[in-house]
């Protein structure tokens, strides 16, 4: 896959995007032939798996190669240090123009501070970096209430950033000062105070989705196309290469697909995942106590935590990501055409993937949360490479880890040291049909949650065949065969006739966890 010309890279970024939510993994509703057009002209991994299923923590691995625990953000609220090495600046310095247009979601940016118990009697308040440097660039509040607020460039290794912060339509960062420069009465198009009547929606009534009156033109999506157009033109006079890391805060919830995207699909024509009806199987714990509480009509439907739907609320929140989906695909389509149109399509690698999941009603559940289904831990990633084959597909176990030492290596520019994923190369060009024996999933929460006394901390083992999860402080754990179980509706844990099985992938875990630690004298050093 070498070659002597620097390829430009084109990365797209999904925010909570399941992978069969795309035609390309067998959906045969929504439409997103540009996406699809990616994924036939070059790579699409199957078994594409996240470090964490949580936005900050993946996103660090993305951009660091390195597990949560090691790169320390283990759940969101803690930002990735900004002295941490990462594949965008090495890129940097080796000479790309490098630019986020989007999403970033690398600091906190809700304006609400991290929590975890402590006593300030007893101990110390605990300080949510270790480290000095300005970590308040994401902050939405001052980006709202200080119109000189900006973030200090380079940004993470990215020189030039146009930045989206938080989900909907109600966002904040460069893009409401664009926003705001097109139509001066915004305020009065966005957010739920202010959107379309929409009689009869299930999902309102939690704000977890409404109607925006902002057009097509002027909604985050479209604001992502322009502004890559704009990075791409610009890297295409100045004759550079670039990385390009286009970061969309959709289909996320809440549901806000503006125009004729919000209609596009009905909810009683899209179907509900296998594992709603689920009949006599025993859940485990944490999801039959969300479905006691949905059935009490005790379940909290307007945080973003997880929680147990109705079928009602689940083809709706499907009907209503299906139209975000295809917005994106739209503006995907958008950017790669700008990107032919230049003359640049045979010199470009384009990416595409998402941060996560979401259960989309899976097992009844919506959003997403510590229960580690396979709609949530696995993201599509399809990858167009003008140096290699088209239309490989492969099943070998591959995710988030392994995206900062493959782009690196397609650049030519060497690792760091502690990079713990592998390149892909082997696998998107057909060579090698495996990459990794098992995949290591981390998980820790923020606050207690889900039937949980404590902050929610797990683990998953994924395997060729089997998904292992364990709790800390549980003794019961899940165990899936997902070759005869694909829907995960079967927990073996308990099930005397596979004992020997949660015994060897319980040691497996355990040689896994050893693996992935910390090996490195000087991690963040270059090799």
């Amino acid at each position: 896959m070498a070659t002597d010309k620097r390829p430009n890279f084109l990365f797209f970024i999904a925010d909570q995007l399941r992978a069969d939510h795309l035609g390309c993994y067998g959906n045969q509703i929504v439409r997103t032939p540009n996406i699809d057009r990616i994924a036939s002209q070059g790579f699409a991994a199957d078994r594409f798996h996240v470090a964490s299923p949580i936005c900050m923590p993946n996103r660090a691995t993305l951009m660091t190669g390195r597990m949560p625990s090691l790169h320390g953000v283990r759940h969101n609220g803690i930002p990735l240090s900004l002295h941490a090495t990462n594949f965008v600046e090495l890129l940097r310095r080796a000479g790309y123009r490098t630019a986020l247009v989007g999403k970033s979601h690398l600091q906190n940016m809700t304006g609400t501070p991290p929590a975890w118990p402590r006593d300030p009697a007893t101990r110390p308040a605990l300080e949510a970096v270790a480290d000095e440097g300005n970590y308040f660039q994401e902050w939405k509040p001052y980006w709202r209430d200080r119109p000189g607020h900006d973030v200090e460039l380079p940004y993470y290794g990215f020189a030039t950033v146009h930045l989206t912060i938080d989900h909907g339509d109600d966002i904040e960062g460069h893009y409401r000062r664009w926003l705001k420069a097109r139509a001066p009465d915004c305020e009065r198009l966005i957010g739920p105070a202010n959107a379309l009547p929409t009689p009869g929606l299930a999902l309102a009534a939690s704000r977890q989705a409404w109607r925006t009156r902002l057009p097509e033109a002027l909604h985050p999506i479209a604001y992502c196309a322009e502004m890559s157009e704009a990075v791409i033109e610009g890297a295409a006079r100045a004759g550079e290469p670039f990385f390009l890391f286009c970061s969309f805060a959709e289909p996320h919830h809440p549901f806000t697909p503006p125009g004729k995207y919000w209609e596009m699909h009905r909810p009683e024509d899209v179907a509900l995942p296998r594992s709603f009806r689920d009949g006599a199987n025993r859940p485990p714990f944490h999801v039959a106590a969300l479905r006691a509480e949905r059935d009490a009509g005790r379940a909290l439907k307007h945080t973003p935590q997880l929680f147990a739907c109705t079928e009602e609320e689940a083809r709706e929140a499907i009907a209503l990501n299906y139209g975000s989906i295809a917005c994106i695909d739209d503006a995907v389509g958008r950017v790669l055409a700008r990107l032919a149109a230049l003359g640049l399509e045979r010199d470009t690698v384009v990416i595409f993937t998402a941060d996560h999941g979401d259960f989309m009603g899976d097992h009844q559940l919506l959003l997403k949360g510590p229960i580690h289904y396979r709609g949530l831990i696995q993201a599509p990633f399809v990858m167009r490479d003008p140096q290699a084959p088209q239309a490989v597909r492969s099943d070998a176990l591959c995710g988030t880890l392994d995206l900062a030492p493959t782009i690196l290596a397609r650049a030519g520019v060497a690792e760091f040291n502690g990079i713990q994923g592998r390149d892909l190369a082997p696998i998107v060009s057909g060579a090698a049909s495996t990459l990794h024996a098992e995949l290591l999933v981390e998980e820790e929460g923020q606050r207690p949650q889900v039937g949980f006394e404590g902050r929610v901390r797990m683990r998953s083992l994924v395997t060729e065949r089997h998904r292992l999860s364990l709790y800390d402080g549980v003794a019961s754990g899940e165990i899936y065969d997902l070759q005869r179980d694909p829907d995960e509706m079967i927990n073996l844990w308990d099930d005397p006739a596979s004992a020997s099985l949660r015994a060897e992938l319980l040691l497996r875990l355990a040689h896994k966890m050893i693996a992935m630690a910390e090996t490195s004298p000087n991690p963040t050093a270059a090799a």
